[in-house]
Order: C-alpha cells, then structure tokens, then sequence
C-alpha cells in the first residue's frame, strides 16, 4: 500500500460517536445533564430506538441495546480503557459538581516538561468512560511537519457560539 500524507480521505471533522445503551433514557439524562448535550432531531425512518445529541461541535448517537444480557457491565474506573475526553475551564468546578451529583471518579495527572494536565475519569450509564481534562496545558506537537499548536480556550467558546446559532435555527 502506497504511504499517503495529510487528509487521504478529505475529512473535514469529527460528526458524532454512536453508543449502545442499556436505557437510552438513562443516557439521555446523563449526557444532557451531566455533560451539557442538547437532544436534536433524530430521522423518523430509523426502525429501532434510540436519540441523537449535540454538544461541543460534535454529535452523540445512542443506540438502544437489543440485546441487554450481553452487554458488559464495567464497574472499575481504568483510565487506560476506551474515553472520550472534553477539556473543561476548571477542574476544581468539575469536580465539586460530580461530588454534587454523586458520580464516583478517578482523579489523574500527566506530566510532562513541566507542564500538568489534571484529569478525572467516571462512567456514563453503561460503563463507557468519561474523561474531563485542562488538557489546553499541554501544546499540539505534530511529531513531524508542522509547527506546535495549542488548543485555545478562544476556539472552545467559538464552537460554543457556533452550537448555540445552531440549536436556536432548529
């Protein structure tokens, strides 16, 4: 296979990340209000449950499970498994608030050159990992080509704005 470079399959962005659920009703109450999403406007023709969520310039699709016996049931917080992680303005905020609601966590730290990124890890409904970071400590560094970047807390609010244009034409 020839080595390509860049963006060989032109994507312009992530869209969503689709979840199979045990209660999508349980994931929509978590993901709206623990995480901030806003529920959208699902396709009609879909012939099985489930809801679509929008938040931070990205979608959450939940799946309902056909099949509840064999799902797994995670109970242990292992940062090393399978997350997905949203930056956040203040870890000290985030973490009074899942004290608040009672969501059990792990709390973590990267180091590196100096620099600390905290990090606390906990489980949506179904066990699927949950990381809230101040990774915007840490520099974008592509190891090779172009010039280090950091995520801005400029282009978070800019997505922000974006969101809600786009929730309040819907």
């Amino acid at each position: 296979m020839k080595e390509s470079t860049g963006n060989p399959l032109l994507i312009k962005s992530l869209n969503h990340i689709s979840l199979v659920c045990r209660s999508v009703e349980e994931s929509i109450d978590f993901y709206q209000n623990v995480l901030g999403f806003v529920p959208i406007r699902r396709p009609g023709s879909f012939d099985f449950d489930g809801a679509w969520l929008f938040g931070y310039g990205m979608g959450i699709h939940l799946l309902q499970s056909e099949d509840l016996e064999s799902m797994p049931k995670k109970t242990e917080i292992n940062p090393k498994d399978n997350h997905i992680s949203f930056q956040c303005e203040s870890m000290g905020a985030v973490e009074k608030k899942l004290k608040e609601m009672e969501i059990s966590y792990v709390r973590s730290m990267v180091e590196e050159g100096g620099i600390h990124v905290d990090q606390l890890f906990f489980h949506d409904p179904d066990g699927f990992m949950v990381e809230i970071c101040d990774c915007d400590n840490l520099p974008v560094i592509p190891l090779a080509g172009e010039m280090a970047r950091s995520c801005s807390r400029l282009n978070v609010q800019m997505v922000q704005h974006q969101q809600q244009i786009r929730v309040i034409q819907q």
